[in-house]
């Protein structure tokens, strides 16, 4: 399962697309919403992308992870739109016959998401900014604070 969405991500129905008798691992990475980052307080993230591309660059993100892993089954949703505080904004399944492998597996999807899918992040402080994260940024460096993301923007990182 891949997707992008603008509701609640189901990560429940995500781990069960996963789930093989072959599997002895089952693993579910949730990212959420934080309070504080980098030692700014956050209030809420607004979440953005180029949809058909991530969604393809997803896609091909789980056939990378297929490839080099020793995994049987991996699964990716990322919600779009305004998130509060505790929601979860990214969701990673990954079942293997071992559990080693997922965790692995798992960490390096997060990693090479965050590193090549066009998806972009608005963080809303308490201190009233409001800042665009790009692909490829470390977190705690942030873009210029009211300009929109474009959408041809390399994603060769995030």
């Amino acid at each position: 399962m891949i997707q992008l969405t603008h509701e609640p991500l189901d990560h429940a129905a995500l781990l069960q697309s996963v789930s093989s008798h072959q599997a002895g691992a089952a693993l579910l990475f949730l990212g959420t919403v934080r309070e504080f980052t980098a030692g700014q307080q956050t209030l809420q993230l607004n979440y953005t992308a180029y949809e058909s591309m991530a969604l393809g660059q997803l896609e091909q993100l789980q056939q990378d992870a297929l490839q080099q892993f020793p995994v049987t089954a991996v699964g990716i949703q990322h919600r779009l739109g305004e998130l509060a505080l505790g929601d979860v904004s990214v969701a990673i399944a990954v079942s293997s016959p071992h559990r080693a492998d997922a965790y692995e597996c798992s960490r390096w999807l997060i990693d090479t998401l965050k590193q090549r899918i066009p998806i972009w992040k608005q963080e809303h402080y308490a201190d009233g900014r409001v800042e665009w994260q790009h692909p490829g940024e470390p977190t705690g460096q942030v873009a210029e604070a009211d300009s929109e993301p474009q959408s041809g923007a390399s994603t060769d990182g995030q």
